[in-house]
């Protein structure tokens, strides 16, 4: 009877270590706090401040059941190039409904818009998607019926439950003349926003096959490729100077993202999956510092280092 006593206090101390370091291990929210901290004291000589920072981390190791973590992630933030992802799923579910027609020049617009951020392609496919043409001014009553239209991306991400976003305003290489100018407000009220639990939410739907279906999920994920092993010089490359910098080093990972970076934000959307089995959807925002470079691979290096850890 002792021994059975003690057999089974043995068994009940080994589910109790057990239970002790299951809960001992990090949770997701622990790491995206640790990789802020991380990067706040990293750049707190150049005087980083928690408002200039916005992360989400979204956890895929198993599809079916995410688990998302963030830090100032329902912050709306202008997107700058990022807000393009949002103007791909949209041309590819009107493509889906067939309420687009499949062109060459639409196809080679949606590639230069991801592939090479071009401002001039996505002005294309915003024309294309909303029914809206860019030039001079109009009359009260033409402009009201303009900006409905315009306001179809909108409306249609309000549909799937994304809220606290703002997805009607072309990109530019330099600014906005004409109706654009007036649609963005005089004080710049209707620019384009995001946050990053809606951006993160949209690539996780891309990359699982919820945004559309089959084959144009496919093709996106072709856009959104990059190659994180090639050499340049350009610091502002897709492929590296963004996420795709903290992969440096490590073999057998692969990435998938959009960046947007302008004279006063940088900003990267990934997705990533690595040789150990982990896989996870990483936004990083950063306002004011987009001379800084090293911010966002600060941020991915610290994930990549515990993502293992996560329960």
């Amino acid at each position: 009877m002792r021994i059975k006593m003690v057999t089974v206090v043995c068994a009940l101390l080994i589910i109790s270590l057990n239970a002790h370091a299951q809960d001992a291990k990090p949770s997701l929210q622990d790491l995206v706090n640790r990789a802020v901290k991380t990067t706040l004291d990293k750049f707190a000589d150049k005087k980083l401040t928690e408002n200039q920072l916005s992360v989400t981390l979204i956890n895929l190791r198993d599809p079916a059941r995410p688990n998302t973590a963030s830090f100032r992630g329902n912050e709306r933030i202008y997107p700058a190039s990022v807000v393009k992802l949002f103007y791909l799923v949209a041309a590819q579910h009107l493509l889906e409904m067939k309420e687009l027609t499949e062109s060459p020049e639409l196809s080679r617009a949606m590639r230069d818009m991801i592939v090479d951020s071009s401002n001039e392609a996505t002005q294309y496919v915003v024309d294309v998607i909303t029914h809206t043409t860019s030039g001079y001014e109009l009359s009260s009553k033409e402009m009201e019926e303009w900006q409905y239209k315009r306001n179809s991306v909108n409306r249609y991400f309000s549909s799937l439950g994304y809220s606290n976003i703002n997805v009607n305003q072309k990109t530019f290489c330099e600014d906005a003349y004409g109706r654009e100018r007036v649609s963005r407000g005089p004080k710049g009220e209707n620019r384009n926003k995001l946050t990053t639990d809606a951006t993160a939410r949209l690539l996780m739907e891309v990359v699982t096959g919820k945004a559309v279906a089959g084959a144009r999920t496919a093709l996106m994920m072709e856009l959104l490729k990059r190659s994180y092993t090639i050499t340049t010089s350009d610091t502002d490359n897709q492929d590296v100077g963004f996420t795709g910098g903290a992969l440096k080093g490590i073999e057998g990972a692969k990435l998938w993202s959009k960046a947007g970076w302008t004279s006063t934000t940088r900003h990267d959307a990934a997705y990533i999956e690595l040789p150990n089995g982990a896989k996870f959807v990483l936004v990083t925002f950063t306002t004011d510092r987009s001379n800084d470079r090293d911010i966002i691979p600060t941020v991915a290096s610290v994930i990549l280092s515990g993502i293992g850890e996560i329960r």
